[in-house]
């Protein structure tokens, strides 16, 4: 029997390849929602409808409709951007927006609060300084990521540059946005998605470049990984992993986050066949039924890794060679000052989950305008949410240093759990949260803290992740403690990440409240402290000692 094709498949089939009937919806001013059909093609422009929770109930019992509004997120391939690009991200944010900013886990920044009748003028502002917004959401490969390291410097423009290049060659070719954003013209001749078809992917796909020793990006948790490989200080190439993801849905052990696996190794000249290679291969091959299904890590489950790497190779040409040794040994950002290989500084800065504004104290929003007044080099997002100012004259380094301070955002007397810590943005605006995720991150950082400082633990260099949901968004699976939302005030604890990246956690204990987390961790940190070995991180430790078992086998086992 034929399988019912998911009910978004056909609404990319009919939306003129991404146009739908936008240009009505956001003329209609007696709503300030998109028409449900369109809701599903705006986020290929980049942005999401949302609602505000916090404001639903009272909305409702005043007969009003939700409070509507939009998250826009950007395309900026690698993080990077101009300080003149910063300016106007910064004042459209405090023109059209909530106000605020935010830094993203994928290295890029999205706006929360865009009315409707504000969208165009955001757009518009981004486009003044060459920035889109272009495949932000949507079936279709989002920003990809690159490697922030900022003392490698030639080696990270040259990583940046591939990072841009596949942006690039995975971006639909459609005109629709330029069209309904941008006034631009309607386009007579025919159209065509040489790579995407008419209905585009089944799924999102993200993309990521590492560099080793270093793994900020998180690269075996994406879609498709490239792995710098370098000899002698020159990039020679690449190791491909395909099929990494994060998403998951509680209780159902047909969906599981997975780790990228390594297809092999590739020249630089074949990486941009062998990205639309891996990309077709989903397009026609991914489970168009069951969007819970339909990732790429789901596909290769059922094509088989071999069959999988073959029909990679039969589309782009190449065959690839053994993949070349690979190790990294850190995770995360470099916070304060790093010099570069130019005799140029870089400032990491901490930007808590990522959201930038003023609040007393720590008027963040302000200082970065200040900074980028000044700055001769360019800022770096980092994929952990944070903020480099790159490429700092020497003589510049003090004055840029002062703004920072004066504006709360050195990382300065910050525990490594609360500078490594990442958080979803969850309620009230996100539709797929299940709990609290950013709003509650802080205070329970603080409750950890304390119980670090109780053990003795001073020196606990610990990944701790909060999501309001189990699909993903800052990564959680790959934390040595993460906190996966259940519904309010309750969380999944999982277990068993490793620092660098490189393995999955287990569920610990289902449905708890906060009390009920910090009880068990009071207990597990307790333990740690009096048996750890030396130099043991805590998600070895927790595997080690038979607290939770290692997920060898996702599809297996993740759930067990």
């Amino acid at each position: 029997m034929t399988k019912q094709l998911h009910e978004n498949e056909g609404i990319k089939a009919r939306s003129r390849l991404l146009r739908g009937t936008l240009a009505e919806s956001l003329a209609d001013a007696m709503t300030g929602a998109l028409d449900a059909a369109d809701t599903q093609i705006s986020k290929f422009h980049g942005f999401y409808q949302q609602d505000d929770r916090d404001q639903r109930q009272d909305r409702q019992i005043r007969r009003l409709e939700p409070y509507f509004s939009f998250m826009l997120r950007a395309r900026l391939p690698g993080g990077v951007c101009t300080p003149e690009q910063w300016l106007a991200i910064d004042e459209v944010g405090r023109a059209l927006t909530s106000g605020t900013l935010r830094l993203t886990t994928r290295q890029t920044f999205q706006y929360h609060g865009i009315l409707k009748r504000d969208l165009k003028g955001v757009i518009h502002g981004m486009h003044r300084v060459l920035i889109d917004s272009i495949g932000g959401c949507g079936d279709v490969n989002r920003n990809v990521l690159c490697n922030s390291n900022p003392v490698q410097s030639a080696l990270h423009a040259e990583a940046h540059d591939w990072a841009r290049r596949i942006s690039e060659h995975l971006l639909p070719r459609t005109r629709a946005y330029h069209e309904l954003w941008l006034d631009g013209e309607r386009v007579a001749e025919e159209e065509s998605e040489p790579l995407y078809g008419a209905t585009y992917l089944p799924r999102k796909f993200k993309v990521a470049v590492a560099v080793p020793p270093l793994n900020d990006v998180d690269v075996y948790a994406n879609d498709l990984g490239f792995v710098a490989i370098i000899e002698g200080a020159r990039l020679v190439g690449f190791n491909v992993l395909a099929g990494g993801g994060m998403g998951t849905t509680h209780r159902d052990p047909s969906t599981y986050p997975r780790l990228a696996h390594t297809l092999g190794f590739i020249a630089p000249e074949q990486t941009l066949a062998v990205a639309a290679a891996v990309v077709s291969t989903q397009r026609d091959f991914g489970n168009r039924e069951d969007r819970k299904l339909a990732r790429l890590k789901y596909t290769i489950e059922a094509m088989g890794r071999e069959r999988f790497r073959s029909e990679v190779e039969q589309r782009a040409g190449i065959e690839f060679e053994t993949a070349r040794p690979v190790r990294f040994t850190e995770r995360g950002d470099r916070f304060g000052w790093v010099d570069g290989h130019d005799g140029r500084r870089h400032l990491t800065l901490f930007i808590e989950s990522g959201r930038i504004l003023d609040r007393p104290g720590a008027a963040m929003m302000t200082g970065l305008r200040e900074i980028a007044r000044i700055h001769q080099g360019d800022f770096r997002i980092t994929p952990n949410q944070n903020l480099i100012v790159a490429g700092v004259p020497p003589e510049q380094a003090e004055s840029i240093e002062s703004l920072a301070r004066a504006h709360g955002l050195m990382a300065d007397g910050r525990s490594r759990p609360r500078l490594q810590g990442l958080a979803c943005v969850a309620l009230p605006t996100c539709p797929l949260a299940m709990a609290e995720a950013e709003r509650s991150f802080p205070e329970m950082l603080a409750q950890v803290e304390r119980l670090i400082d109780r053990h003795g633990l001073d020196d606990l260099d610990l990944h701790l992740r909060m999501t309001g949901c189990p699909n993903g968004c800052a990564r959680p699976f790959l934390a040595e403690i993460a906190l996966v939302g259940k519904a309010l005030g309750r969380y999944n604890l999982m277990l068993g990440g490793d620092h660098l990246g490189t393995r999955l956690n287990r569920l610990y204990q289902e449905n708890l409240s906060e009390a009920q987390i910090l009880e068990a961790l009071d207990g597990l940190l307790g333990r740690y402290a009096a048996e750890r070995e030396p130099g043991e991180h805590f998600g070895d430790f927790v595997i080690r000692t038979g607290i939770v078992r290692a997920v060898i086998d996702p599809a297996r086992d993740f759930h067990e």
